[in-house]
């Protein structure tokens, strides 16, 4: 049987999608905003309400004028607090002005449904953040309930990476990590069980390839040999499942089954550097495609059968600000004129932009080809690239941990001077900071400026690269 092509694809999912939507799970979009070339807040706020099936939006900060533009949209919002700030508030004093001064103003006619206190803290191991997140969040929603009633339905949780996991093993069996399944999960989902938020989760297929032996089609949902959990007897045709079960099993372990589960970010980078096969277009619609069917669907998992999933695809725009490897730049389901990158299902009613007057749609007939894709930023001056932004010799640990927290907290990707990453030895400070500074300092395209850190940074035309850890 031929495979389905791009156009095809779309016009199956769409329909699909569109007929399923109005009565299932709520299914949204991370709206970032690293770019320089993006539209209005009140332009995509209109976009999506108006032509995408998307009910509900996921921002990585609480910028007000985003959240002016969503107000009276019926569209429903998650704000984000930085990592940074969640130490401070776990005092009561600052959770309430932090209340006061990011959400009084905007709820109910901007309808704030969740509180996200940081993102990805194991992740990004700063024990500062992981230690502060439970009392912060016990704070926040104690701030909440002392706002007022009109509050009392915005939730509060954090969203959490998948290196949460003791060892690789099949879904059914699988563990927290035994350093922090006490200290940290337990807490953790003991604060959403008694206040019923959610669990929020970050399921990559796609950063997942290395531990399933590069199954692109596995992960993307294509049809390929399903594989067998002999301990629970159940069989799995994708790896998103997986991923599911995996964090299912690992809540029923401690006794959290009943703990709601939400899907924060997942998606598939469209383009990538050169040798990089799993980013592409292809890929990048087969999952997401099949993944808002699946969602809209209610279909569940093999462990999870019939549960509906709220679920915020990563992203909504190609982001040409992102620093690190191409595939950053790439992960939007449209770029920033609202022209498709590919074909998802994600617009209603197979309706496409039309580009002379974005204000109008056309209808894709059969046969009928998408408009032509805005090409890539141009890469950034010669001189620039020769350019690497490292740390000061006399600057301290605590000024380079400071840098650390700062340069990841602006939406870098630090993955790899994380667990597993290419780059996580030596497990210095300075060498962590040395990454993050530069990869700061690079998406800020070079400017000799972004490399100050208070002092602490100096720029060297030397490439501080070695072995597989490239300074990019």
């Amino acid at each position: 049987m031929k495979s389905l092509t791009s156009l095809q694809l779309f016009l199956f999912l769409s329909t699909t999608v569109f007929n399923l939507f109005s009565s299932t799970a709520a299914i949204g979009v991370n709206y970032g905003m690293v770019a320089d070339n993006l539209p209005s807040p009140a332009k995509v706020a209109n976009f999506i309400k108006t032509k995408t099936i998307f009910d509900s939006v996921k921002i990585f900060d609480t910028n007000p004028n985003v959240l002016r533009a969503f107000a009276n949209t019926g569209i429903t919002m998650t704000v984000t607090i930085p990592n940074g700030e969640i130490p401070n508030l776990a005092n009561e004093g600052a959770a309430s002005a932090w209340v006061n001064a990011n959400i009084q103003p905007f709820h109910p006619q901007t309808k704030i449904k969740y509180i996200s206190v940081g993102n990805e803290v194991v992740l990004l191991d700063n024990p500062a953040h992981i230690n502060g997140l439970v009392p912060a969040m016990k704070a926040l929603t104690e701030a909440l309930r002392k706002a007022g009633p009109q509050f009392q339905d915005i939730k509060v949780t954090s969203a959490h990476a998948l290196n949460m996991f003791q060892g690789l093993t099949v879904p059914s069996l699988a563990r927290f990590r035994i350093d922090l399944t006490e200290t940290f999960f337990k807490p953790v989902l003991q604060f959403h069980q008694q206040n019923k938020s959610p669990f929020m989760i970050n399921p990559y297929p796609y950063f997942e390839l290395n531990v399933m032996s590069n199954n692109i089609d596995f992960a993307v949902f294509r049809k390929t040999p399903a594989v067998f959990d002999p301990a629970s007897k159940k069989t799995y045709s994708n790896a998103l499942d997986s991923l599911l079960d995996k964090t299912y099993s690992a809540m029923s372990a401690l006794g959290f089954a009943d703990v709601d589960i939400v899907i924060g970010e997942t998606g598939w980078p469209s383009l990538g550097d050169p040798g990089n096969k799993a980013a592409d277009m292809d890929n990048a619609a087969s999952y997401n495609g099949h993944l808002i069917r699946k969602i809209v669907s209610g279909v569940g998992t093999p462990l999870m059968p019939n549960r509906k999933f709220e679920t915020y695809i990563f992203a909504l725009f190609n982001e040409n600000q992102k620093p690190g490897p191409l595939t950053e730049k790439n992960w939007g389901l449209f770029q920033p004129d609202f022209s498709p990158v590919y074909t998802s299902g994600a617009l209603r009613d197979g309706l496409q932009p039309n580009l002379s007057n974005p204000g109008f749609t056309v209808e894709v007939k059969p046969g009928q080809p998408l408009p032509k894709p805005v090409q890539p930023m141009p890469a950034p001056p010669a001189d620039t690239a020769k350019k690497f932004c490292v740390p000061k010799p006399e600057a301290t640990d605590a000024q380079l941990q400071n840098n650390l927290d700062y340069a990841c907290g602006q939406g870098i990707d630090c993955r790899p001077i994380q667990a597993g990453g290419v780059c996580v030895e030596p497990g210095t400070v300075r060498s962590r900071a040395a990454f993050a500074m530069n990869s700061y300092f690079k998406s800020k395209l070079g400017v000799d400026s972004a490399c100050d850190f208070s002092g602490t940074g100096q720029v060297t035309t030397v490439d501080p690269s070695y072995g597989n850890c490239r300074y990019v």
